[in-house]
């Protein structure tokens, strides 16, 4: 029997994981912001009592917005995770705080492992950062759990967008200077499903880990694959022309190499994990199939 309680409910990774199919005796509750504001410790405390495991999916993930709503994104993602560490230290539960690849800078020249420093260039980034920080200082019995480039068939991201400017247009332009590997949350919401049992099995490796798909592509590669695989739906195929970044300013800088190391959470875990254009293959065809553009 297992309780698992995840905040961020509505958020593309808090919709996955209540998607899940669970071990016998194992439930997930979810809670949206307008259920329970992480950053009212009463609304906390409802949160944890009775749980045996929480999962922190919420976050303000507004990578440009957050520049100009730096005190919101401050206080959702650098405050209120220590809150929610501090509040399972009383309960006397385990924590699964997911971060980002924004807490580095994108210098180095291959993948980043955990130790690596962290050098975030925007405020996204440095909330998520001081948020994992706050896990740390507040909860020994802690995953911080980091991944990258995040999509789904619900919500906004990347995927959803780059079809709805297709089916609008028949040239695009997409930046090939940044690396990482792009990640559905329904695979990372089967990790932290992985890593739960794990830890509620009695495993104590606590700690900061990478997760995202396999192999590392580029935007405009990303964006290549997408038109590729629905071309057959859309009835048309835009071509995708590669850009560097200076081409497509933006409010926040971004790393040019989000690439993440998994070595450490495949030895303590060993959660499912696939290419990247596999998991693609399997979003696009809930997209595409329900018109969720």
């Amino acid at each position: 029997m297992a309780r698992i309680v995840v905040t961020g409910a509505n958020g593309q990774l808090g919709t996955e994981l209540l998607r899940l199919p669970l071990p016998a005796g194992w439930t997930i509750q979810g809670f949206t912001r307008a259920e329970a504001d992480i950053r009212d410790p009463a609304a906390i405390q409802r949160l944890v009592e009775g749980a045996d495991l929480l999962v922190n999916a919420a976050a303000y993930t507004a990578v440009d917005k957050a520049e100009e709503e730096a005190d919101i994104a401050y206080q959702i993602n650098a405050e209120a995770p220590g809150l929610l560490a501090a509040a399972c230290r009383v309960a006397g539960i385990p924590m699964i705080h997911v971060s980002t690849d924004y807490v580095f800078d994108g210098s180095k020249a291959d993948a980043y492992v955990e130790s690596d420093p962290v050098a975030p260039l925007g405020v996204y980034g440095a909330s998520k950062e001081l948020g994992e920080r706050a896990v740390r200082k507040e909860l020994e019995r802690h995953v911080i759990l980091r991944t990258s480039w995040v999509y789904a068939a619900h919500g906004r991201n990347f995927v959803k967008t780059m079809l709805r400017l297709g089916a609008e247009r028949d040239a695009l332009r997409v930046v090939a200077d940044q690396h990482g590997a792009p990640t559905a949350a329904g695979d990372i919401a089967a990790a932290i499903l992985a890593i739960s049992q794990k830890l509620l099995a009695g495993s104590t490796a606590y700690g900061t880990y990478h997760y995202t798909a396999e192999d590392v592509t580029s935007w405009h590669g990303f964006a290549e694959a997408i038109f590729d695989l629905a071309q057959p739906a859309l009835g048309k195929r835009p071509t995708v022309e590669a850009i560097p970044t200076s081409a497509y300013p933006t409010q926040a800088q971004r790393p040019a190499n989000s690439a993440l190391d998994c070595s450490k959470v495949m030895a303590a875990f060993a959660p499912p994990r696939r290419p990247w254009r596999t998991a693609l293959e399997e979003v696009l065809r809930e997209i595409l199939a329900s018109s969720r553009l």
